[in-house]
This record gives structure tokens, sequence and C-alpha cells, in this order.
């Protein structure tokens, strides 16, 4: 990195501590509880690109052991650089060799299948990948899906726009991997939803 991006690097959290205990918890909570919308506290300076609470997840979940691969757009702005500043991660050229996804908004067509990821093992499934995929929006009032599985007591009801057209039957088919597949969390500028490999994704008709 050169000395006039190191002088252009925004800063990462406003407290590096609290801030990356903050979006431990945010992930926990999103992962525990599947299909709840949880709004991601934005204590933190961030990049131009991409989606400001996918950028915080990243931010307090990578570090200088944890592999990363982002969509083109975002491999080539200021997020990178600002993530590599701040976490160290190494950045790879091979979405099927990483660790941690970061997918953006808009590049749906462009986005690696589930099923080509990292899946763990049946022994070591905490060794699959985890993508973070930023999404147009996110609302529970108008259900086009219903999830069930661990962490919710009956059904939770969701509704995302943007994501890529086959999604739900790339879930079905990382869904049925159990105990391997891939986690995923769904990501608005200030929100994020967690769906982790456990969890069933019907349609509304379906439920």
């Amino acid at each position: 990195m050169n000395a006039q991006a190191m002088q252009s690097m925004v800063a990462g959290f406003d407290n590096e501590a609290f801030g990356s205990q903050a979006v431990f918890r945010v992930a926990l909570q999103a992962l525990s509880h599947p299909g709840q919308i949880i709004t991601m506290p934005m204590d933190a300076q961030l990049p131009q690109h991409g989606h400001g609470a996918a950028a915080l997840l990243l931010l307090g979940l990578l570090d200088a052991d944890t592999t990363v691969w982002m969509s083109e757009s975002l491999a080539q702005s200021d997020a990178a650089a600002w993530l590599r500043f701040h976490t160290g991660c190494p950045c790879v050229s091979d979405p099927h060799e990483a660790q941690f996804l970061w997918l953006a908004h808009g590049q749906a067509s462009n986005w690696p299948a589930l099923a080509s990821l990292r899946q763990g093992s049946d022994a070591y499934p905490d060794q699959s990948a985890t993508c973070v995929i930023e999404v147009q929006s996110l609302q529970t009032s108008a259900p086009a899906w219903v999830l069930q599985g661990p962490g919710i007591a009956t059904q939770q009801t969701l509704q995302v726009q943007g994501l890529a057209a086959d999604f739900q039957a790339q879930w079905a088919d990382n869904h049925g991997r159990f105990p391997q597949g891939v986690d995923v969390f769904l990501a608005t500028p200030t929100q994020v939803v967690g769906l982790p490999r456990t969890t069933r994704i019907l349609n509304s008709q379906e439920a």
C-alpha cells in the first residue's frame, strides 16, 4: 500500500475492543436465531463501497489467519484495502479456497454457487466457508419464506430482496449436506440476518 493510500485510509472501529465484541454478539445472535433481523451497531468509519453492516461483520470476524474472497467490484474498491489494513486478512483469488466470502449487492449472477465453496467434513464441519451476502432489503411483514430449524421456536418468516434467482434451490442442497455445508449472513447497509446450514427454507405456501 502506497503512502497516498495510507493517508486516505479511514479508521475502523471507534473503539476496537468494544466494536469487535459488539459485532461478535450480533453474529452469534444472528446464527443462534435464524431469520431474526438484527440492527448492526455502526460504531466505525466505513469504506465508501460495500454495505456497512457487511463490512463491520467482516471487520469483527476476520484476522490475519482468515482468508477472504470478495466480489470483483469490492476487490477493486477501497473496501478491500480497508479490510486488509484493519484485519491483516489474506485475500484469495479463488472463492473455493476462502474461509469467508463477501458477495456484493447487484452482482448475484457472478456469485459462486454455495455447493462449490468449502464444505467442511463430517469430522470438521467448522472448516467450511461462511458467506456474507449483500442484499437490497430484509423484512418480516410480507413473508416469502418460512424458516424452520434449531433456534426457531416454531417458524420465522422472512422476505429478502436481492438474492440470486436460484438461491432457495441452492440452499435446499446446502441444508441437505449437514453437517457439511456453508453458513450465510445476509446484510443490508444497517441490518444482518443469519442463515446457518441447519435452517430449512420453505415458501410461505408450503409451510
